[in-house]
């Protein structure tokens, strides 16, 4: 029997149990992975607890998108992976579990220097920034602003964007600003005299900016200090997005994300997984549990302790 993390009502972390499942079994296009190491994300805790996907509960739900681990069986119709193959993947639900059936689509070798942990980290936030990066066209010359730098998305934003040439300034608190700093970015603090900070850490300008915080002060200092609006987007308010005049990827927002915008998400993993085999991509990883304390992870991300949390099955 495979075991996984499932809910079958709304409600807080501890609606999460652990449960044993038949074991899943290889399909057409698609491996068994035996699961070493599943990335928990923010957006995990938003569903199990209603406030993004409302839907009623009709059969038990699964948990999680992203992890890392080793193939076991392969299904027909698969080329270039077997059995013992070291592997990510992203884009799966039901991630939180020992074993899970993933598209070959979904999945790519993990490079021997890249741990089980650092790779269970990259799908949503890396995807989520380079997309997010690649949409707003930051590139050398820029002056970006990223607010909530220190979270996962912010620190793979300010990763690729400096690597592409771009002037990174990312907000966040006074503890975290070493991170910031080992990354490239010059950090500033959030709260009121915010917009003075920056303009003072930019005197030429802001020409982009990515909200990965969410708050009304971040919204209006993008708005106030980029003139092109079309280069300010938001991951978290993308209700509110469009009335502000500017950009969301994810978030809430109604509008889907286009057909180029899921390719650069997918793109995302295989880059940063060469990037971090090469020691150019750093992850900061944060508590690592075992999967039965999946609602003790959610206790730590709906917290924001830093660095990437994963549960280990």
């Amino acid at each position: 029997m495979a075991a996984a993390i499932v809910y079958t009502a709304f409600g807080g972390p501890e609606v999460l149990t652990l449960t044993a499942l038949d074991m899943p079994q290889p399909t057409s296009g698609h491996v068994v992975v035996r699961v070493e190491a599943a990335g928990v994300n923010p957006i995990d805790a938003k569903l199990r607890s209603g406030a993004r996907d409302p839907a009623p509960i009709t059969v038990r739900r699964r948990v999680g998108r992203d992890g890392a681990g080793v193939v076991t069986a392969v299904g027909e119709d698969v080329d270039g992976f077997r059995p013992g193959d070291e592997v990510v993947f992203f884009a799966t639900p039901g991630a939180y579990a020992s074993e899970v059936l993933v598209a070959v689509g979904r999945l790519h070798h993990r490079p021997p220097q890249v741990s089980a942990s650092e790779g269970a980290a990259l799908g949503i936030p890396a995807g989520t920034a380079y997309q997010s990066l690649r949409s707003l066209d930051v590139r050398e010359g820029d002056t970006l602003l990223i607010h909530g730098g220190s979270g996962s998305v912010g620190q793979a934003a300010i990763q690729y964007a400096v690597l592409w040439g771009a002037t990174v300034i990312a907000t966040a608190s006074p503890r975290r600003f070493d991170r910031i700093e080992e990354l490239g970015a010059t950090p500033v603090a959030y709260g009121e005299g915010l917009a003075d900070r920056v303009r003072a850490a930019a005197p030429h300008g802001v020409t982009v900016a990515l909200d990965a915080a969410g708050t009304d002060e971040a919204l209006q200092v993008s708005r106030d200090l980029v003139a092109d609006r079309g280069r300010v987007a938001t991951i978290v308010r993308g209700a509110d997005a469009a009335a502000r005049g500017i950009r969301a990827f994810s978030g809430g927002s109604p509008e889907p994300l286009t057909a180029q915008q899921d390719a650069w998400r997918a793109e995302a993993v295989p880059v940063t997984l060469a990037l971090l085999a090469v020691g150019r991509f750093s992850v900061e990883l944060g508590p690592r549990l075992p999967l039965a304390e999946a609602a003790e992870a959610h206790r730590l991300v709906e917290a924001g302790a830093p660095g990437k949390i994963v549960l280990l099955p």
